[in-house]
């Protein structure tokens, strides 16, 4: 599935949570966008999904969301931009 968001087109993959599995919903999010950016399917500068896109390709709700976000940002790997959107933080160049 393709979307289009702010001028910058998406794939997305069928990849998605266990809601069975006894790790936390909000990881298993953080962890499938993290081997996304890590990949470089989500390239440095990039926006990611909207919360409202991840919501819907996820089946859980805003918070669930927006806390997988946040263990992104605190990781260094995002950050947030206030009603602009989440981008992929820039590789270090070292």
């Amino acid at each position: 599935m393709t979307s289009r968001s702010s001028g910058t087109w998406f794939t997305f993959t069928s990849v998605t949570v266990d809601h069975h599995d006894p790790t936390p919903i909000y990881r298993q999010i953080a962890a499938i966008l993290k081997a996304k950016i890590l990949s470089g399917e989500y390239q440095p500068r990039q926006v990611l999904p909207s919360e409202l896109q991840l919501q819907q390709e996820h089946g859980v709700a805003r918070a669930t969301v927006r806390h997988a976000i946040e263990a992104l940002r605190d990781e260094g790997l995002v950050y947030t931009l206030p009603q602009r959107g989440t981008y992929v933080s820039p590789r270090d160049q070292t």
